[in-house]
């Protein structure tokens, strides 16, 4: 008897497509304001490059990358403004579904967000950025999801997706990383509280000290570059 050949339906080989190419440039392996160069990325994912376009268009939908007439694809790279808009943002989204999961959010829930805040403290402890950084995302995600609000969780996606790459490289910093690892442990202690007060304050506090950090980074490669010219 032969093995059955399955395909892989066209709509599931792009989403993969584009869930390889966000990781890769949420853990910066495609630079802010890089091309995307098609023959390359086909070789690297072992695509078509019509998987590969429409999952570029899926990325282009979520803001993080930009579709440029003549000269294709490109990384997206916010400025400080932006970047400051879009926290401001997020940070009202992330205290309003922190204060609702605190009120809504089931044990079962509560036990997932436990489990996964220890896998991240692992991953911490050894220092491996990439998974850490897999489980923080997969644990604000079930914040969001135990808010309950399928308009906020929408919202939230959206405009997350804008900052995913920033929230990643903010953690490079050994000392801020130490401080949002102190920060999720508050967040845990206060769901297992269910005090919606304390949640919000907790996620206001997080995503203006991400913001700082974020911004402080910006201000610091534009200085790098400024002075790599002048050399």
């Amino acid at each position: 008897m032969t093995a059955e050949i399955i395909p892989i339906p066209r709509a599931a080989l792009h989403e993969q497509v584009a869930h390889r190419l966000r990781q890769m440039l949420v853990e910066n392996r495609i630079a802010p304001g890089a091309k995307l160069n098609e023959r390359e990325l086909s070789e690297v994912l072992n695509v078509s490059r019509t998987p590969l376009r429409e999952a570029i268009k899926m990325l282009a939908a979520e803001g993080l990358v930009e579709l440029l007439p003549n000269r294709g694809a490109i990384a997206v790279e916010l400025t400080e403004d932006d970047v400051r808009n879009t926290f401001e943002v997020m940070a009202g989204l992330e205290a309003q579904s922190g204060e609702l999961a605190a009120e809504r959010i089931t044990d079962a829930e509560l036990n997932e967000i436990k489990a996964m805040h220890f896998e991240m403290l692992a991953a911490y402890t050894r220092r491996d950025l990439p998974a850490y950084y897999r489980l923080n995302a997969a644990i604000h995600r079930a914040v969001n999801a135990a808010a309950k609000n399928p308009v906020l969780l929408a919202t939230y996606n959206q405009v997350n997706a804008r900052l995913q790459a920033l929230r990643f490289r903010s953690n490079q910093d050994e000392d801020k990383w130490r401080d949002a690892v102190g920060e999720h442990e508050q967040m845990v202690a206060a769901l297992t509280a269910r005090d919606p007060l304390a949640m919000r304050a907790i996620m206001l506090a997080h995503l203006a000290h991400k913001r700082d950090t974020v911004l402080q980074q910006l201000r610091n490669s534009g200085a790098a570059g400024r002075t790599s010219t002048l050399a």
